[in-house]
């Protein structure tokens, strides 16, 4: 297995689920794509059964934050919040730029995220579908893009098939030294 490290950090929640699988689903995905925490919003699903699907143990791995409902709901100081909702003015997610530090919230299964947490939102995204996909699927598309988009990786070849040419050594550069402004 090959690990690209991303600069930053983030994580993925969602609002009022209410399916235990579900649950389970986001926070293995979550774990295999590196994310720093899961949380959940609202959530109204068994806690006991809320990990019979994910297989990778992932609570003793990444922390999961319970929040009983928005009032409570808190991020990191400098923590972006992109909500994923398949809206008429959401961004296309094949278009958006990442935040370095991002939280990511999805809405419940046969639901939206609420207005008040939408607001809350510092970017919202959509994937483009014709109509809405799985929760867990979803959360994995956007995590999926996440490392696309700020990974390192080879150049895609123009013709069918893997790359051409091995992905070049990274070269670190000179310090950056910013001055001061004068007295």
């Amino acid at each position: 297995m090959s690990e690209n490290r991303i600069r930053g950090y983030f994580g993925v929640g969602v609002e009022g689920i209410s399916k235990p699988m579900n649950v389970g689903a986001i926070m293995r995905t979550a774990h295999a794509f590196g994310a720093s925490f899961v949380f959940t919003i609202g959530a109204v699903y068994p806690k006991r059964e809320g990990g019979r699907s994910d297989t990778s143990r992932a609570p003793e791995h990444l922390p999961l934050h319970e929040y009983a409902g928005l009032d409570d709901f808190t991020l990191p100081r400098g923590c972006e919040l992109v909500g994923v909702e398949l809206t008429d003015d959401a961004v296309d997610l094949p278009s958006f730029r990442h935040p370095r530090q991002a939280a990511y919230v999805l809405g419940p299964e046969r639901g939206s995220i609420s207005p008040e947490l939408t607001a809350r939102c510092d970017h919202v995204v959509k994937i483009p579908t014709r109509f809405c996909v799985n929760v867990g699927l979803a959360a994995a598309i956007v995590m999926y893009d996440r490392t696309l988009t700020l990974g390192r990786f080879a150049a895609r070849p123009l013709t069918p098939g893997g790359p051409v040419e091995a992905l070049p050594d990274h070269v670190h550069g000179a310090p950056i030294l910013r001055k001061r402004n004068a007295r």
